[in-house]
């Protein structure tokens, strides 16, 4: 994996967290609305909104550079629309830049031919 796709995922990875916290954020001040006088749904809307916006900019520049295939990154996609879904993405995410750092060094020992 070259720098600017190890680039890519982490950025996807770092701005998936913040993105499922403030929908979750958002759905309780959604709730609190309803049932009290607190009424934060104009901040949390605008804040839940630019991190969905970074979420699928660096979503759509993950896929361009990792040459995911469509069900990998429909499945990533889908993660950011579901309120817990940026924690999934989250755990993935690592786990794939794991196994290219993995990978990475078996390469360099010899170890495998890939």
């Amino acid at each position: 994996m070259d720098l600017k796709t190890a680039s890519a995922l982490r950025r996807l990875r770092l701005v998936s967290a913040p993105e499922a916290v403030s929908f979750l954020l958002l759905l309780v001040c959604s709730v609190l609305k309803r049932t009290t006088d607190f009424n934060a749904v104009p901040v949390m809307g605008m804040v839940h909104g630019v991190l969905f916006v970074l979420y699928v900019l660096f979503w759509a520049d993950a896929w361009n550079r990792a040459k995911w295939p469509l069900g990998t990154a429909a499945l990533y996609f889908v993660l950011s629309v579901l309120p817990t879904g940026g924690f999934f993405a989250e755990r993935r995410l690592r786990r794939e830049a794991e196994d290219a750092v993995i990978a990475s060094r078996a390469r360099k020992e010899g170890v495998v031919n890939a």
